[in-house]
């Protein structure tokens, strides 16, 4: 693949196995053998209703004793999740049974390989039984809204960032998780602008939440089960980029296409042989971005960056790159520089990890 002004991605050959500029800098290319499901997944999925739910779904309403309680008082967890812990019950007047995590995802410019970045999407859910729906949102403070949960027709009237949440709380529903209702908070460490892709995260977030506090203690969600009900709720999205986030592992690229419960990967860790991954995010209107994009990308380029390509299936406001760890001020400066030459708002630069899959948070 190619990355915006002739720029190389960081190519495959017919293996999976990324070669060129891009690959190199990354580290070791070779694929790693097939592994049996590191988090087995306990069946094909409920049918009628999830495993320890009561009939109209509602699992273990009282939260105050379980995991994800007391996380929001908990000094040592990580803030953004205590935060939307806190969030929830502030929201909704009960602590949450479980919070999620999330990372957000992207693809890499060889065709196929999906990998996730450490910045996670966050999801605190605790069970009702009154057929209710509370959904809550730091980054839509004025707009948490109560909705009675439908398995079939129109969609209730709500704000429109709580159309997909509901359309996944519904789609779950149907499957046995959740048909009691749901108090759910939903919160990203980054947003659109940064330049990967949201809504798929958060899919997975809200789905590992919701199936987690709707079935019996100890019962962990089933996230291939997962995977094929959000593809079929919100078809639009990049399934490869959620598989990426059930499934992905620190330091290597997930091999999209191999059977669903053995994966394949390759190893990518930029920073295990002295590069650096970084996101980089043009601003103005849409109409923009591919002009500023390869002008940014030329800037890098003569400053030292080795490869870029776009994190999603469709060209955005962003590409990701690797830097050698020693231009990594260099190709920022002459980018800034540039853009500041032209009267331009300068890109967004983000250093990217590459990180595990979603898990619950203790």
């Amino acid at each position: 693949m190619t990355g915006p002004a002739g720029s190389a991605g960081p190519g495959a050959a017919t293996t999976g196995t990324p070669t060129g500029p891009a690959a190199r800098a990354a580290g070791p290319t070779a694929t790693v053998p097939e592994d049996p499901d590191p988090d087995p997944d306990p069946g094909p999925g409920p049918s009628g209703r999830a495993a320890g739910t009561t009939a109209c779904g509602g699992a273990r309403p009282d939260t105050a004793g379980l995991a994800g309680g007391d996380l929001a008082r908990r000094a040592t967890a990580d803030p953004l999740f205590r935060l939307v812990a806190y969030a929830l019950e502030a929201a909704h007047g009960r602590p949450p049974a479980a919070v999620w995590s999330a990372p957000y995802a992207f693809r890499l410019g060889s065709p196929g390989l999906v990998a996730a970045a450490g910045w996670p999407t966050a999801a605190a859910a605790a069970p009702r039984d009154d057929g209710l729906v509370r959904l809550s949102s730091l980054g839509h403070p004025a707009d948490g809204c109560d909705l009675p949960l439908t398995l079939s027709g129109p969609l209730p009237d709500a704000p429109a960032w709580a159309v997909r949440p509901y359309t996944v709380l519904r789609a779950l529903a149907r499957a046995g998780y959740g048909r009691g209702g749901t108090d759910l908070h939903v919160q990203g460490s980054l947003t659109g602008a940064a330049g990967l892709a949201t809504a798929e995260p958060a899919d997975c977030a809200v789905a590992l939440a919701v199936a987690d506090v709707h079935s019996a203690a100890g019962e962990r969600p089933d996230r291939a089960f997962l995977a094929r009900l959000l593809a079929g709720a919100v078809p639009e999205g990049d399934d490869g980029l959620r598989r990426a986030v059930f499934h992905a592992r620190p330091g290597r690229a997930l091999l999209l296409g191999a059977r669903p419960r053995r994966r394949r990967y390759v190893a990518f860790d930029p920073a295990a042989s002295g590069a650096r991954l970084v996101l980089m995010a043009v601003r103005g209107g849409a109409a923009d971005h591919p002009r500023e994009l390869a002008r940014a990308v030329s800037c890098a380029r003569r400053a030292g960056a080795l490869s870029a390509w776009p994190p999603g299936q469709r060209p955005g406001r962003s590409l990701l790159m690797l830097l050698p760890e020693t231009r990594l001020t260099a190709v920022r400066s002459a980018v800034a520089e540039d853009f500041r030459g032209r009267g331009r708002p300068v890109p967004r630069f983000l250093n990217i990890v590459v990180a595990g899959a979603a898990r619950r948070e203790e």
